[in-house]
Parts: C-alpha cells; structure tokens; sequence
C-alpha cells in the first residue's frame, strides 16, 4: 500500500484524486515496486501497466516518464529511511550513527537494480522527480551529519551532497559486484575512516 508520503507527491495539482484513479494509482506503484525489484529499473512500463489492470495511457497519466514512477516508488518507502535517521540521531556515537544510516540507504537502493545509478546521474539534474526525492534525504543526512562534526569525529568540511553522491556511487558498485556480500562493508569502513576528524 502507498504510504501518505507517496499520496501526497502522487498529487500534483493539490487537489485529492478521485476513488477510482487512486485505487489505479496505487495499483500502478505496487506493481511497479515488484517489477523493479524482480527486474531492476529498466523493467517493462507496458508489463506494469497490464500487471496493475490498467493501460499504458493511464499508467502515463499518473506518471509521465519512467523517472516519476520511480520517483514515486522511492517515495513510498522513503518514510522507513527517514524513521531510521531519527532513530540514529540519539546514539551514542555520531559517526557511526551516521555510516549506519548511509548502510540503511545502500540496503534499499540495491533492492531495486538501476536505483542508485539513476540517483547519480539524477543529482545535477534538480527538476527530475528523483532529484526531488533527494531533497528530505539529504535533510535527514544533514541532520546525522551535523551531529557527528559537533562531535569532533567527523571533519567539518564533509558536506552532505558529496556523502549522498559517495552512498549512491557504493551502491551502485554493491550491485555489480552481487558475489561479494561484503563489499559494501568494506567500502563503508573506508568511508568511516575518510570522514573522521584528523
């Protein structure tokens, strides 16, 4: 089911959808959710569309490219990434709160192959859908972020952007390597190690 931060970016206008195009709607995402997670990113918008019992004009009505529909699905899900940050924002080392967080982020973006790519190249580009599903991302991120610098164990010209870019690009290097289950660890530690205060 589309969880209330997927609603409210399935509605553009600001106006409430009618019954029968949010039942549709909400079809379409859970549809789509285990299409990429079967298939990756790149799977069949048409195959969607006929798994979700609607056409493919409805599909694009709903989301006008691939990009909104992934957008979309990310958001649905973004409410767990998010309740993680607030959890780590108590712990007792900020640091590690921190890569933990980053962790949680490579976790979910690996369940969808082609995610963290499109993150990437999606990051100079702040019109896109998945740029914009960045945005409370990289405020939860901050957050973390600012903790650990007041801390003294992160160095102060760390910047968020550039740890969401490094999270994406780990992803992204997790997903073509899916005989090494440990590389994301190891990539993570030598991220913990960079980010500390000399």
């Amino acid at each position: 089911m589309a969880t209330d931060t997927a609603r409210e970016h399935g509605l553009r206008a600001g106006r409430p959808m009618r019954a029968d195009a949010r039942r549709n709607y909400d079809r379409l995402l859970a549809e789509a959710r285990t299409a990429f997670t079967e298939h990756g990113t790149d799977a069949s918008l048409e195959d969607i569309a006929r798994r979700a019992g609607v056409g493919i004009g409805t599909l694009y009505r709903h989301f006008p490219n691939r990009t909104a529909l992934m957008g979309a699905v990310f958001y649905g899900e973004l409410d767990a990434l998010l309740a993680r940050s607030r959890e780590l924002a108590e712990a007792e080392q900020p640091c590690r709160a921190l890569v933990d967080w980053l962790r949680a982020i490579i976790d979910h973006a690996t369940t969808y192959r082609g995610l963290s790519r499109a993150f990437l190249c999606a990051a100079a580009e702040e019109c896109t859908e998945l740029a914009r599903c960045s945005e409370p991302m990289q405020e939860a991120g901050s957050r973390l972020l600012a903790r650990a610098q007041q801390a003294g164990s992160v160095r102060g010209e760390v910047d968020i952007a550039d740890l969401m870019q490094l999270t994406n690009a780990i992803a992204l290097a997790v997903e073509q390597s899916p005989d090494d289950p440990e590389l994301a660890d190891r990539l993570l530690t030598l991220t913990f190690h960079g980010l500390k205060a000399r």
